[in-house]
């Protein structure tokens, strides 16, 4: 396979998708945990083991959801690719028929997308029907293994710093700790996303910040709501 010098952001699409949802999750969910447990007024240790146990509960989650999703995509791609590599032993006229109108759609001439379709049957047919007829290129492929720990490990990436927060402070300042640092990594996160991503850098940080920051108010409001009630 020949590759060239350019990157192109497709290419990583797959596991930033997955390493950026792991980690605003991680760092989003365990600080909400956290900042609830602490609102209704528990103990240090009550909201340190939270905060722990969402760590972990949560990176198992992730990378179990991840894994099964992605592995779900790539029966897919293996069931089209057996369906399709049946097909051309069957019937390579055909599928050269098939593959030459996909190239006449594309805006080649009969001729040309006659020849561009006999070349690339004789070079590589199953390829060339996976690619050009499915949209399923070896760059794309599902990779549940890969998934699964890129979510797994970012979420736990993520989640540490709320935890780290709970063991270092106390009290009343532990909640405004743990919003104040989830609050600022939540910004980094959402501008990291998106300009490796290739979008807006406010944009991402400020779609993540109001989302987190009603996420972390909601969860303090039920919190208290029934600390003072038990």
């Amino acid at each position: 396979m020949i590759r060239h010098g350019e990157r192109h952001v497709v290419q990583r699409i797959g596991w930033l998708r997955a390493a950026v949802l792991g980690a605003n999750d991680g760092l989003l969910s365990t600080a909400s945990l956290i900042v609830g447990v602490a609102a209704a007024a528990q103990s240090q240790s009550a909201i340190l083991t939270t905060g722990i146990a969402g760590l972990v509960a949560g990176a198992m989650s992730m990378a179990a959801g991840e894994y099964v999703s992605v592995s779900s995509q790539a029966d897919t791609e293996t069931a089209e690719r057996t369906r399709e590599a049946a097909e051309l032993e069957e019937d390579p006229k055909a599928e050269t028929k098939e593959l030459a109108a996909i190239y006449r759609q594309r805006g080649l001439d009969t001729a040309l997308a006659n020849q561009v379709a006999e070349q690339l049957m004789a070079h590589d047919a199953l390829g060339a029907h996976m690619r050009d007829e499915l949209g399923i290129h070896e760059t794309m492929e599902a990779k549940p293994v890969q998934a699964a720990l890129a979510s797994a490990a970012s979420f736990a990436v993520g989640a540490i710093f709320p935890v780290l927060m709970a063991f270092l402070f106390r009290g009343t300042v532990l909640v405004e700790a743990v919003v104040a640092a989830t609050l600022v990594l939540l910004a980094v996160l959402g501008a990291a996303g998106a300009y490796v991503g290739g979008a807006n850098l406010w944009k991402g940080a400020v779609r993540v910040l109001f989302w987190g920051a009603l996420a972390m108010a909601v969860t303090a409001g039920i919190g208290h709501v029934f600390g003072t009630r038990v």
